[in-house]
């Protein structure tokens, strides 16, 4: 069960495993990761497709992750520096 306080949570789909793997070695090297991209491709469909409810809905959870990483310290990097 999604505790509903956290606006941002873990879904579940089906997709093979070399599917997911191939998809995780082109997004490295577009320089990003899956999780991104995904999100990515969700607001550009949104943003395409969506109804009027649907964009607000979009600008809203948007507000939110900038508030939520506000209050974190911002996204944590993809890659760890050299030291």
């Amino acid at each position: 069960m999604t505790d509903k306080r956290d606006h941002t949570f873990s879904t579940r789909f089906r997709i093979p495993h070399r599917m997911w793997d191939a998809y995780a070695r082109v997004a490295e090297r577009l320089g990003t990761d899956r999780s991104a991209r995904l999100l990515d491709h969700v607001r550009a469909d949104i943003r395409e497709h969506g109804d009027p409810e649907e964009l607000a809905a979009l600008e809203a959870a948007e507000r939110e992750l900038l508030e939520r990483r506000a209050r974190k310290g911002g996204r944590p990097r993809s890659t760890p520096e050299a030291e």
